[in-house]
């Protein structure tokens, strides 16, 4: 793994997980699902253009095309979507945390669904990831979190997840950019589907809303995808994956700095955990001889 690598996973890392803080900045003054249809509907907008400009076209092979379906409903719609609804009653903290879970997921699902053989070093990890999780869902439901909440959030790392196993081959065949804006189209027009049926739309506008809705059409939504397809492009999915270990720790942090959220003993020493077992579920997959 090169520096650029290195450097890709770090920002993709922290730029992802600054997400889980603007989005509760946007779900406090705005209605979350049309907020978030109209965040993808700019920055799909953006993508296509910047596609355009760049001489990338939408001729897109098969695998893509699925790629772009999938990642659209299964990332967008359901896993942010389910994210912003539930920021409404959650903390962005223990969103992060919850999403940060993801990694583990894929394993487990690789293990239980596709037959894939579990080193006992990932084995280890996400015993470790249970155990975590479960430290810090024990704490924050006797302080009295809201249950439908947390429930949201584990279904939308459950849809990530099955994102996360479709997408492997969506960063061959060119147009990396313009897969970026179309799968944003296509996370839009079912996010605001959704919204014409459940919700009604209510906005206060403050300059708070409109930085924070800026910084979220900008960076988590066209920058961060973009260095995710590029990174899995350049040193492939189990590496790339690797860099969601530092998720737990940037998601709270974040939200720490900027939102004042608490954190105690016991979080703290669940993200660790946490953080631990997805390095080791990542690093049991990579071979001895890789450097």
């Amino acid at each position: 793994m090169d520096f650029r690598a290195i450097l890709m996973g770090l920002a993709f890392a922290l730029i992802w997980s600054s997400a889980f803080t603007s989005a509760r900045i946007i779900v406090a003054d705005a209605a979350p699902l049309y907020s978030l249809a109209l965040r993808f509907f700019i920055s799909g907008l953006l993508g296509v253009i910047i596609a355009r400009a760049l001489g990338q076209n939408w001729n897109l092979t098969r695998n893509q095309w699925r790629a772009v379906i999938i990642f659209g409903v299964c990332q967008n719609a359901l896993y942010l979507g389910l994210n912003f609804v539930a920021m409404q009653w959650i903390e962005a903290g223990l969103a992060a945390i919850i999403a940060s879970t993801m990694p583990l997921m894929v394993a487990f699902a690789g293990w239980t669904v596709l037959g894939d053989r579990l080193r006992p070093l990932a084995v280890a990890g996400l015993v470790a990831g249970v155990i975590g999780v479960s430290l810090i869902m024990g704490s924050r439901l006797s302080g009295g979190v809201d249950l439908t909440g947390v429930i949201m959030c584990f279904i939308a790392a459950a849809a990530l997840t099955a994102a996360t196993l479709s997408v492997r081959t969506a960063s061959s065949g060119g147009n990396l950019m313009m897969i970026v804006g179309l799968q944003m189209f296509v996370g839009s027009a079912v996010l605001l589907l959704a919204a014409l049926i459940f919700e009604t739309p209510t906005v206060t506008p403050s300059l708070k809303l409109g930085l924070a809705f800026t910084y979220t059409v900008l960076a988590p939504g066209l920058l961060a995808t973009w260095i995710w397809f590029s990174l899995v492009g350049r040193i492939g999915a189990v590496k790339a994956a690797t860099f969601h270990f530092l998720n737990p720790f940037f998601g709270v942090t974040t939200a720490w700095l900027l939102l004042g959220e608490a954190l105690t003993v016991t979080d703290f020493v669940g993200v660790a955990i946490i953080t631990i077992g997805i390095l080791a579920v990542q690093l049991s997959k990579q071979k001895p001889t890789q450097s």
